[in-house]
C-alpha cells in the first residue's frame, strides 16, 4: 500500500472512530452531523466526501464493522473455551466485556435494528443472521442436527441482544448479576433443545403437559 493509500485509509478510520465516539446514551447516529464528525476526526467537512458519499454510507460501514467486531470476539471466545471449559459462561463473559469496552458499537447495532431507515435495519438484520449462522455451525459440530441447532442459535442470539440492551444501563455489580441470569437462561435453552433433539431422534412422543408445540 502506497503512502497516499495509507493516509486515505488512516483518515477513513479516523472518521469511523470519530462517529463512534460521538454516540452515547442520549445520542444516536441520526443525531450526528457531517460537520461534527469531520471536526472530531480533524479534517475539513469537504474532505469527508473523499471517503464516504454521505452519512448513510458512513453509518452502514459502522454497522458492518460493529457486527464483524462482535463476531470476531465470539470466535475468540470459542478458542478460550478450550482452556476454560464452559461454552456458555465464556461466551457470556466475552459478550459482557464487549458491552463494557465498546458500548457505543452495541448502541449503534441496537438502535438501528429498529430504526426508521430500512437500509440500516436490513444491515443490522444481516449482521444478526451472520451471528446466528456462525453459532448454528458451531452447534452442529457439537452433535445437533441443523434444524435444532438453528432453533437454539436464534433463541440464544435474541436473548443475548435483549440482555445487552439492559446491560448498557447497569453498573458492574448489576451487570454481573444479569450475566449470571443470562448464563442460566442460555443453559435452560440448551438443555431444552438437547432434550427435544433426543426425543426426535428416538422417535418418542414428547410429553408436554401444557401443549406448547
Amino acid at each position: 500500500m502506497g503512502i497516499r493509500a495509507q493516509q486515505k485509509e488512516k483518515t477513513r478510520r479516523a472518521l469511523i472512530d470519530a462517529a463512534f465516539r460521538q454516540l452515547g446514551t442520549d445520542r444516536s447516529f441520526s443525531n450526528l452531523s457531517l460537520r461534527e464528525v469531520a471536526r472530531e476526526a480533524g479534517i475539513a467537512p469537504t474532505s469527508f466526501y473523499r471517503h464516504f458519499k454521505d452519512m448513510d454510507e458512513l453509518g452502514l460501514t459502522m454497522v458492518d464493522e460493529g457486527g464483524l467486531i462482535l463476531r470476531q470476539l465470539m470466535r475468540q471466545a470459542r478458542q478460550r473455551i478450550v482452556a476454560q471449559g464452559s461454552v456458555i459462561k465464556t461466551s457470556v463473559a466475552t459478550f459482557m466485556e464487549f458491552i463494557e469496552n465498546s458500548p457505543n458499537i452495541f448502541r449503534l447495532l441496537l438502535r438501528e435494528r429498529s430504526g426508521t431507515s430500512y437500509a440500516f435495519r436490513a444491515a443490522v438484520a444481516r449482521e444478526i443472521q451472520h451471528f446466528i449462522a456462525e453459532l448454528t455451525e458451531y452447534l452442529v459440530a457439537t452433535g445437533l442436527d441443523r434444524e435444532h441447532a438453528m432453533i437454539q442459535a436464534e433463541a440464544s442470539v435474541t436473548l443475548v441482544f435483549s440482555s445487552g440492551a439492559l446491560a448498557l444501563d447497569l453498573d458492574k455489580s448489576e451487570r454481573d448479576a444479569l450475566a449470571e441470569r443470562l448464563i442460566t437462561q442460555l443453559r435452560v435453552i440448551a438443555k431444552g433443545v438437547r432434550s427435544y433433539h433426543h426425543d426426535c431422534i428416538s422417535n418418542k412422543p414428547k410429553v408436554d403437559s401444557i401443549h406448547v408445540e
